[in-house]
């Protein structure tokens, strides 16, 4: 699904360059769940905007579902994007539209195949939201922007997700009904999801751990041997992940 070689992207500021991704080079097998650990800076944002197109590498190529991302321009990347869906930590919902008009939004410019409102309202009450339809996010909880973002990031039929520290802002309750409702979701669309996080028992929830430090892949470990939900947690702690 996912083929990374050699990947680097660097940022400069002022006269200091700083490595974010460095030389990685990786296989992500479709339809499973990576979880991408590490230490803030260690490069996981940077590598997930990689993958999702939102930037662009110094060196390297990237392909998803055998296309070559780093050769796309204009449309062809247009369309690319519209195959990837996006749940950031602070939600980044469009604080003046309501939860169906935010889910709607990635979609609102296209012409697609379905009845966009139909879907939304269908997205939002499969989240456990058909009651806050019209509510706008000043009104929602935390947990309610993110099942909203959720919702949103599934609304164009990606075949990849990308979820970036999707549990970060919220409580240990709430953190584990949003992962139990992406991996739902996951089963549901059969999608490829890659998770970067800091929290221990997210990553263990995941089929593979990649743990980044210095913008590279210094661990990889298969978390689908059967283990109990103690013994991967036990597993990840060796690591320090």
């Amino acid at each position: 699904m996912i083929s990374l070689r050699d990947l680097t992207k660097s940022f400069h500021s002022g006269e200091r360059e700083t490595t974010a991704v460095d030389g990685v080079t990786l296989d992500i097998r479709e339809g499973s769940v990576v979880a991408l650990t590490g230490p803030s800076g260690s490069g996981k944002s940077t590598l997930l905007h990689l993958i999702g197109a939102i930037d662009t590498p110094d060196r390297g190529t990237i392909e998803v579902g055998g296309v070559a991302v780093t050769s796309l321009r204009g449309r062809a990347l247009v369309a690319h994007r519209r195959r990837v869906g996006f749940v950031f930590q602070r939600y980044h919902l469009l604080p003046a539209l309501t939860a169906v008009d935010n889910v709607m939004a990635p979609v609102l410019p296209y012409k697609v195949d379905y009845d966009k409102e139909s879907r939304a309202l269908e997205l939002l009450a499969a989240v456990g939201l058909s009651h806050r339809t019209d509510a706008i996010p000043a009104r929602m909880s935390g947990g309610e922007q993110q099942r909203v973002a959720v919702a949103r990031a599934v609304m164009g039929r990606p075949t990849l997700l990308l979820a970036d520290e999707p549990t970060g802002n919220l409580d240990a309750t709430t953190a584990a009904e949003i992962l139990d409702l992406i991996l739902a979701l996951r089963d549901e669309h059969d999608m490829t999801i890659i998770m970067a996080t800091h929290e221990q028992q997210v990553a263990a929830r995941c089929d593979r751990l990649l743990r980044m430090r210095d913008g590279r892949i210094i661990d990889d470990l298969d978390l689908t041997g059967g283990h109990t939900p103690d013994q991967t947690l036990a597993r990840i702690n060796t690591l320090g992940a």
